[in-house]
């Protein structure tokens, strides 16, 4: 600012106000700024304290300036009574000489040096060549107090050093001189607070280590029962296996005496069905149509026939089994295999006081499929919801047509199934019924029928309130006679 501005124009009040400010725009730490000439006296002023008129010339500062051009003082008390230091420069312009003089702000000074302190014991300070403390000193003392550091045991560049503080505390110091002034900018900490963090790292080093130590203990541990765990499953579902491998040889065994049964039995409903045509044959002649039990004769027979082909539907039924025997297509109606099942099975739900509701839908088609199939699925669903509600309850049956599919929904208010058991529910050999009391094939076998027709089987079902399957068949249009 010196060397751009000339005298007269550093000695208005307007123009040397306007330069403390662009100074401090640019550093921000200048509390006051003054013009002063070559006999000491104070021409121009702006700043907080009434320095304007003042004259300088016995200052040591002045001598100083005057002689070396540039100059930083120590901390002083000056006219202000108060500590602070200056920087000043003097310029010659033709024959005159004058002093561009600025006092710099000792909070934000200090503010830059304490910065530096580090944890609860550190401190940070600047002394002069004498130990005479130029910022606030933490604990040392205030300033242009002495420090009672000895300045001759740090050398060029940056020293430490460890002295006793007269508390029976070990203090360590760092000391560097700075560039341009004789000032020692010194950082100390207490020893033992620096040796904390070792300690504390140390510390956590053999909290790692213990803690290491139990992990690898307790995973060896976790690791040992899961194993133990998982082999006594593995034990327990080999139990299960060979149950099931046994259960599977009684009935590949039962298999094949139902297909012993069913071909011993084919042959004497041959033999009915041959007399029955052979007795229409005679009810024909004219002798027997003028008999008075003429009708009676032809309701028996017609009777026969029809116990005839329903035995023979459980025949074919039993060698379904045993030979898994493709459904064998006929006209069906769904509402009254649903009407025929329940008929079958209306007594034994009476009994446990079990109220079987049909909501059927009268739009139903005839569909081809196989009706002794069909009705065995839902006499297995209707009979495992009597199951599992046991006593008093109500079973909701219904029927719909929804576009090109049929959808039968059995409904019970039973206990329900559990989510991790309806994962299973169409597994074979699995059941949620008592030991011995059922063989975990009946929904096994209803979902194949089910998937052979095209359809889908689905459980929905929720604990303490019961369970619903749900069939949906595709409408297959039955051929025209």
């Amino acid at each position: 600012m010196a060397d751009t501005h000339s005298f007269e124009e550093m000695i208005d009040d307007h123009r040397i106000a306007q330069t403390l400010m662009v100074m401090n725009q640019r550093a921000g730490a200048f509390v006051d700024l003054g013009v002063i000439d070559q006999l000491g006296n104070h021409l121009a002023y702006i700043g907080p304290y009434d320095l304007k008129g003042k004259n300088y010339y016995g200052q040591a500062w002045f001598v100083e300036v005057m002689s070396k051009g540039v100059y930083i003082s120590d901390v002083y008390m000056g006219f202000r009574q108060l500590p602070h230091f200056i920087i000043a420069v003097s310029r010659q312009e033709n024959q005159r000489r004058w002093i561009l003089r600025a006092t710099i702000d000792p909070d934000i000074f200090a503010g830059i040096v304490q910065a530096a302190q580090i944890g609860r014991t550190g401190d940070s300070f600047i002394i002069n060549e004498s130990g005479i403390l130029q910022t606030r000193s933490r604990f040392t003392g205030d300033i242009l107090s002495n420090s009672n550091i000895k300045v001759s045991s740090f050398g060029k560049g940056t020293s430490i050093t460890e002295e006793g503080n007269g508390q029976h505390r070990q203090i360590l110091y760092a000391g560097c001189w700075l560039k341009n002034k004789n000032w020692l900018l010194v950082i100390s900490r207490d020893v033992r607070q620096e040796m904390r963090s070792l300690f504390a790292t140390r510390n956590v080093e053999v909290g790692i280590i213990l803690a290491g130590i139990l992990a690898i203990v307790l995973t060896v541990l976790f690791t040992t029962r899961l194993t133990v765990r998982q082999l006594m499953e593995n034990d327990r579902k080999m139990d299960e296996l060979n149950a099931q491998l046994v259960q599977s040889d009684k009935l590949a065994a039962l298999g094949k005496m139902a297909a012993g049964v069913a071909h011993e039995i084919n042959n004497p409903l041959a033999v009915i069905i041959q007399k029955t045509g052979w007795m229409e044959d005679l009810l024909a002649e004219e002798e027997f149509k003028n008999s008075p039990n003429y009708e009676e004769f032809k309701t028996s027979i017609k009777k026969i026939e029809d116990h005839v082909e329903r035995a023979r539907k459980v025949v074919h039924n039993m060698l379904g089994y045993a030979r898994r025997m493709e459904p064998r297509l006929e006209d069906v109606d769904i509402n009254q295999t649903i009407n025929q099942t329940i008929d079958i099975l209306e007594n034994y739900a009476r009994i446990n006081n079990i109220d079987i509701q049909a909501d059927l839908a009268e739009n139903l088609p005839v569909i081809a499929a196989d009706q002794a199939q069909l009705q065995q699925v839902f006499l297995n669903l209707i009979s495992n919801a009597i199951d599992a509600i046991g006593k008093e309850g109500i079973i909701e049956v219904k029927s719909r047509r929804i576009d090109t599919r049929i959808w039968i929904t059995v409904k019970d208010d039973g206990p329900g199934i559990s989510d991790d058991q309806q994962k299973m529910v169409f597994d074979p050999f699995f059941t949620t019924k008592g030991s011995g009391k059922g063989t975990g094939l009946g929904l096994w076998i209803s979902y194949n029928i089910i998937e052979k027709m095209g359809g889908t089987m689905t459980c929905k079902s929720q604990q303490g309130k019961g369970s619903m399957f749900t069939i949906v068949i595709p409408i297959v249009t039955p051929d025209k006679k």
